[in-house]
């Protein structure tokens, strides 16, 4: 990820991602609140890759908006590629993450195991499985999550890499106090006929019109994602 300045001079969060052909592709945060001189992008990112498959990508508050996910998978997504920094958040709400003790952080390399029972639970994986896993069943799509591990301002980031298969099943994980790699095949096979995808040809799209329609209770993306200092 980086900071790309358009010819406007605006700024973005945005996601590369190089091909092994050399082919680069970009994605522009939708959801951009970490400052209010950046701008959020406003284009679906969905690709051809080199390896047969169609790839979406869906940075960190992207993949908390069902309506995303859902689009970029009838984009035609195989794989939605979705970088993170979260984990260990502060929040006014004690079913919502919560606060690491940094001290646990810099003394895991004598204590890694009491970290790491703080990277899974409800401040990360714990976090995650409430909602991570559903992305990636109900849009019959491979998700592969990446994220932050250790310090960000004055909170640990709790890693917890994973790659999820279209029915929702974690193919691999970490929870490790430090840099890793989660590595794993996926099936193609998986993606032709799975529940997912099942569900989405019984959609009513006639039904849908209201989702595109302003309720008047929409905010500002700072003020939505940290007016309860969480999510």
């Amino acid at each position: 990820g980086l900071v790309e300045i358009d010819n406007d001079r605006n700024l973005y969060n945005t996601y590369v991602v190089a091909s092994p052909d050399g082919t680069v592709h970009s994605h522009r945060k939708l959801h951009t609140f970490v400052s209010e001189h950046m701008h959020s992008g406003s284009e679906f990112t969905v690709f051809d890759s080199s390896h047969d498959c169609r790839l979406g990508v869906l940075t960190c508050y992207d993949n908390n908006l069902i309506e995303n996910v859902r689009l970029t998978a009838l984009l035609g997504a195989d794989i939605i590629l979705a970088p993170h920094q979260t984990g260990g958040c502060r929040t006014h709400d004690p079913n919502i993450m919560g606060v690491i003790d940094r001290k646990l952080w810099e003394n895991r390399d004598r204590d890694p195991e009491t970290i790491e029972r703080e990277f899974r639970g409800d401040k990360g994986r714990g976090w995650l499985m409430r909602w991570l896993p559903s992305r990636a069943h109900d849009n019959g799509v491979f998700y592969l999550f990446s994220n932050g591990v250790g310090i960000d301002d004055d909170e640990v980031r709790t890693g917890n890499a994973m790659i999820i298969d279209p029915f929702g099943r974690i193919l691999c994980e970490t929870w490790k106090a430090g840099d890793d790699m989660v590595i794993a095949e996926l099936d193609p096979g998986l993606r032709i006929d799975n529940t997912g995808q099942r569900w989405t040809r019984a959609r009513r799209p006639d039904l849908y019109r209201p989702l595109a329609e302003p309720t008047g209770k929409e905010v500002d993306m700072r003020t939505a994602r940290f007016a309860g200092k969480g999510g």
